[in-house]
């Protein structure tokens, strides 16, 4: 979920990355990762490469499309390290293209906490590790919008904004759910009854004529900083760092949990099927999961970590709201449901309706 911030980072990962577009030699003593772009800390990486006397090779993706279609056309055998969120980890199970992990090499699983060992996603525990985790939210301007329950109402009702900009999510099944929770369903709603109401509301909200476009969220809070929109869809990870790097800018932005039900979103390491140094990449997630490790990551990233034994060397914003949601906010936050066959397709056709209407 995560997405480039600022210059500063890109030209730090591209010190690291200088081979963004590996040969995949078959050399024992390189790592290559299939990740987010500006999702590691290059410190760690020079770190497990110093450890290992091995060297790491980064490539990116944009999307969990373009990561799925990359793997299903050779990635699997091309890649030993691979970052997927929660709903794409039984897809990419289903599908044949990952191997379970090797515990053994992967001590360190233990030290996360009891909610990731065995999610929805992996019930088994066998085939992930999770990275980083948060929430998927609204931002919005007070001072425009004035104060507002935490409801998805800021989007989806015209009369709590009938003329400001607004922007809402790119996802297909990230907006139904949000547009599900909002028409009293649950966040994790499935069914074509509901997904075609949920459809429904999303292309009379996006006919509003105040409705500037679909937008990722990263990109969402940027333009919320410069005025160009009141409201839209939030990590709660950028909208710390962006809060931030440019305080002025978000004065007036607040970030918020709907009430009704929101997206809580994993990212885990797994290992492609057919990876060309297994070994390796056990180590490399075991290193990961180190307690100060993990720390390092979250606090370069912005994002909670999944890590319990870090927790003590996390910067002290990572372990309170909003990257840390309260025991309230959690009961608010569902993972977004796994579908797949005919019913996928059904999402898809739907949400290509929204989109071309």
């Amino acid at each position: 979920m995560k997405k480039l911030r600022n210059l500063t980072r890109l030209i730090a990962a591209a010190a690291v990355a200088a081979f963004a577009f590996p040969a995949f030699a078959a050399d024992a003593d390189t790592l290559y990762i299939f990740n987010w772009s500006q999702y590691m800390n290059p410190k760690i990486i020079k770190q497990f490469e110093a450890k290992y006397d091995v060297n790491v090779v980064q490539s990116y993706y944009n999307s969990q499309p373009e990561m799925f279609a990359k793997l299903r056309a050779g990635g699997d055998s091309q890649y030993d390290i691979v970052v997927p969120s929660n709903y794409y980890v039984p897809r990419l199970i289903k599908t044949g293209l990952l191997q379970k992990l090797d515990k053994s090499e992967i001590p360190n699983y233990d030290n996360l906490m009891s909610r990731f060992q065995k999610p929805p996603y992996d019930p088994t525990g066998e085939y992930v590790a999770a990275y980083q985790w948060g929430d998927t939210g609204l931002a919005y301007n007070v001072k425009v919008l004035g104060e507002q329950p935490e409801s998805w109402s800021i989007l989806f009702d015209p009369e709590v904004n009938s003329k400001y900009p607004f922007a809402i999510g790119t996802d297909a099944q990230v907006m139904f759910g949000s547009a599900c929770a909002y028409l009293g369903y649950s966040y994790d709603c499935t069914g074509r009854d509901k997904w075609k109401k949920a459809a429904k509301l999303i292309l009379k909200t996006k006919n509003r004529s105040n409705f500037s476009g679909f937008q990722d969220a990263t990109p969402t809070l940027k333009q919320l900083a410069r005025g160009n929109i009141v409201a839209g869809m939030a990590y709660n990870g950028d909208y710390a760092f962006d809060k931030s790097e440019n305080p002025k800018g978000f004065e007036d932005i607040k970030f918020v949990v709907p009430k009704e039900g929101a997206e809580l979103w994993v990212d885990s390491m797994a290992i492609p099927a057919h990876a060309p140094h297994p070994k390796l990449a056990n180590k490399f997630i075991n290193f990961i999961l180190k307690a100060k490790i993990g720390a390092e990551l979250s606090n370069w990233n912005a994002y909670a970590s999944p890590n319990k034994a870090a927790r003590p060397y996390l910067d002290k914003a990572l372990t309170e709201p909003p990257i840390m949601p309260t025991d309230e906010q959690m009961k608010r936050l569902h993972f977004t449901p796994v579908i797949a066959g005919e019913d996928l397709q059904f999402v898809q056709q739907l949400w290509s309706e929204v989109l071309s209407r």
